[in-house]
């Protein structure tokens, strides 16, 4: 009979340690999914952001190299204010 007992409190304490064990990890996948959803949203704005720079990069050697266009030197830059009342 008293091995009986004994097995039934054994079989106890590792439910109980195998719920507080299965607790924990739930815990620290909740925390590791977090982490990959930040993780990913910020990986999409670096690919939205890579694709901006490139863009203008290919934009910008193609109309040198296509158009022989160049950046103006600031003598070269000539504002125009069409607002109404604007003095020149």
């Amino acid at each position: 009979m008293a091995i009986v007992v004994l097995a039934i409190f054994v079989s106890a304490l590792l439910v109980v340690s195998l719920r507080h064990q299965a607790r924990l990890l739930s815990t620290q996948l909740q925390a590791l999914q977090v982490a990959r959803d930040a993780l990913n949203t910020e990986w999409g704005k670096l690919l939205l952001e890579e694709g901006a720079w490139s863009e203008h990069r290919r934009v910008e050697t193609a109309a040198r190299q296509r158009l022989d266009m160049a950046i103006p030197d600031s003598k070269q830059i000539v504002v125009i204010d069409l607002r109404e009342g604007a003095t020149r």
